[in-house]
């Protein structure tokens, strides 16, 4: 991705002065974030980006490269909770912060409801068949980071000898999924927390 300075020197013709890279890839992660990839348009991304569809391609590519990009940016944004949430001191800090930081971002003010990585392919057909693998190997690694984490806190007594670590992973990722369907869907903050409140009072101790 060209940085700012480079894009103003040297902007390829059909690409708007000022055309800010940054911003763009923005405003396509909300696009796919509301629409999923099938339902997001050529037209809809380009005008939402303020570019036209020559200035994508030369600045991200075709359209699925440019939803890896915006899945990235999503990642790095609204989803960096699952991060954050990793680096919390106990499993059950850990789990609290998972599933409150789920809360927030899929009911967050100002942006699309629910889940980029949950809404994004589930209606794909074989056109969305990237989008989709690639969503699955998003949710995947997520999981496995879990996993990894939780495997520790075993290892640290945090955790029962008896807890599956890979099972608690998959439990907190089903939750989380299913309360970003339930965003979707206009649930709100408050009963999404009590959801979340009431899956983690069976969490394992020691």
């Amino acid at each position: 991705m060209m940085d700012g300075m480079e894009t103003r020197q040297k902007a390829p013709i059909g690409r708007p002065r000022g055309f800010d890279a940054d911003e763009a890839l923005e405003r396509a992660m909300r696009v796919f974030w509301e629409q999923g990839y099938e339902g997001a348009s050529l037209t809809d991304l380009t005008k939402a980006m303020g570019i036209t569809r020559t200035s994508m391609y030369a600045a991200f590519g075709n359209k699925e490269d440019l939803f890896r990009k915006a899945l990235e940016r999503y990642t790095e944004g609204p989803a960096s909770y699952g991060a954050r949430a990793l680096r919390e001191p106990t499993a059950r800090q850990v789990a609290t912060a998972f599933l409150d930081g789920s809360v927030r971002a899929t009911t967050r003010p100002g942006c699309p409801a629910g889940c980029l990585g949950v809404q994004g392919s589930l209606a794909a057909g074989d056109p969305g068949r990237s989008a989709r693998d690639a969503l699955i190997a998003w949710r995947d690694e997520a999981i496995s980071l879990l996993r990894d984490r939780f495997e520790q806190a075993v290892d640290e007594g945090d955790l029962p000898p008896g807890a599956d670590p890979g099972m608690l992973a998959r439990y907190l990722m089903t939750v989380a999924n299913g309360i970003a369907v339930q965003a979707a869907s206009r649930a709100t903050r408050d009963d999404l927390q009590q959801v979340a409140d009431m899956a983690l009072r069976s969490w394992p101790s020691v």
